[in-house]
């Protein structure tokens, strides 16, 4: 599968995957929950992980994503996952052959496949695997199903 379309593909999974577990953290009221005091809040993986859906596309596609103003709200978070399905359903640009990037303070320079497979892509799932890890330990009962939206258990 052309990198692009994977890219696509799976952040929009991501974002659905991150609606479905927002709701849930909304109707227990564990936003601000998190698995120890030096990590981020659910809220915080939550953002971040809708994140890494625009930066697993957009550079793609040659387009630098934009900062976005962290709204950490169950209303902003909702209206950043509707926002970013929207741009990177929308997206057009030649694919580059390198991307140039930051990872923390490190600089990188990757081939296109490089930077999807091996930063934007283990990026979005540690941050929405974060998201389901907080639910968890906060005692919701939840499972694989919950998190992929594909497994079907009894």
């Amino acid at each position: 599968m052309e990198t692009n379309r994977l890219a696509l593909k799976s952040a929009l999974h991501a974002l659905d995957r991150a609606e479905a577990l927002l709701a849930i953290a909304a109707r227990h009221d564990l936003l601000g929950a998190r698995l120890a005091p030096d990590m981020w809040t659910l809220r915080q993986q939550l953002f971040s992980a809708i994140g890494f859906t625009r930066r697993a596309v957009l550079p793609l596609k040659g387009i630098a994503p934009e900062r976005v103003e962290a709204d950490l709200t169950e209303e902003g978070l909702r209206a950043t996952i509707f926002a970013a399905r929207a741009e990177i359903a929308a997206a057009e640009g030649p694919a580059p052959e390198r991307i140039a990037h930051l990872a923390g303070e490190a600089t990188l320079d990757q081939t296109a496949e490089d930077y999807l497979a091996t930063f934007a892509l283990p990026n979005l799932w540690f941050h929405l695997s974060m998201t389901y890890a907080i639910l968890r330990a906060a005692g919701v009962d939840l499972g694989k199903a919950d998190f992929d939206g594909l497994h079907i258990y009894s």
